[in-house]
């Protein structure tokens, strides 16, 4: 699995009460569709210098593929998680695993939940993250609706401690107040680059998609790898 990374440069993130708020240059905290961005794994406030966060591509099949598809796609969405039960499995056994099509994943956070799981996602770096993915869609139904924001931080550490992640490693990924901002200027910029607008989209050999069915794919890369 070959990996593409990006270094973004941060201002100064500060800690505030439970959790991480992230601040920009200005010392405004982050916001998702209004809302401010705290971190679950975070107790006790504190300020972290300027730092440079690499956000690392999450990335398989062959780098040199004729067919690059990106998908962008938010834990938090139920269309998301249909497709990885289900044409996402298939997408895979034809086309990535066969050498014809590389595909890259790429976080979209619509709330604070989706960007948790990616933290949780992240934690095991790339080895481990296509199988946590799956588990957040698998168990998407469960853990979104565990109740309160600490039931859902404490089902989505339960996801990790499965995969095989200790408790202080989850903790740290879950605190992580630069990564976490890193994370959410690497998903705006891409957005913007792409014109994301919903999720699950698909960027194949850069012309941006909708959702689609498999076959609807399968007509779309056999075209492209034939041609």
């Amino acid at each position: 699995m070959k990996q593409r990374m990006m270094t973004i440069a941060l201002a100064t993130a500060l800690v505030a009460g439970a959790g991480w708020w992230v601040a920009g240059t200005t010392g405004q905290a982050p916001t998702i569709n209004g809302q401010a961005i705290a971190l679950p794994g975070a107790a006790n406030a504190q300020e972290s210098a300027a730092a440079d966060v690499t956000i690392q591509e999450m990335v398989l099949g062959a780098e040199d593929a004729p067919v690059e598809i990106i998908e962008y796609a938010s834990y938090t969405c139920p269309h998301c998680a249909t497709f990885h039960k289900g044409v996402f499995k298939d997408l895979k056994a034809d086309y990535i695993d066969t050498g014809k099509v590389k595909f890259t994943y790429r976080e979209v956070y619509f709330d604070r939940y989706g960007l948790w799981g990616s933290l949780v996602a992240r934690c095991g770096g790339e080895d481990r993250f296509f199988g946590i993915t799956e588990m957040i869609y698998d168990t998407q139904g469960e853990w979104s609706r565990a109740g309160s924001e600490a039931a859902i931080a404490d089902e989505l550490r339960k996801i990790g401690r499965i995969a095989g992640l200790e408790n202080d490693q989850l903790e740290a990924c879950l605190s992580n107040g630069d990564k976490a901002r890193g994370l959410i200027e690497w998903y705006q910029a891409n957005a913007e680059e792409h014109g994301i607008s919903s999720t699950p989209s698909f960027v194949i050999n850069g012309t941006t998609y909708s959702n689609m069915s498999y076959g609807e794919f399968q007509e779309i890369i056999d075209e492209k790898v034939g041609g």
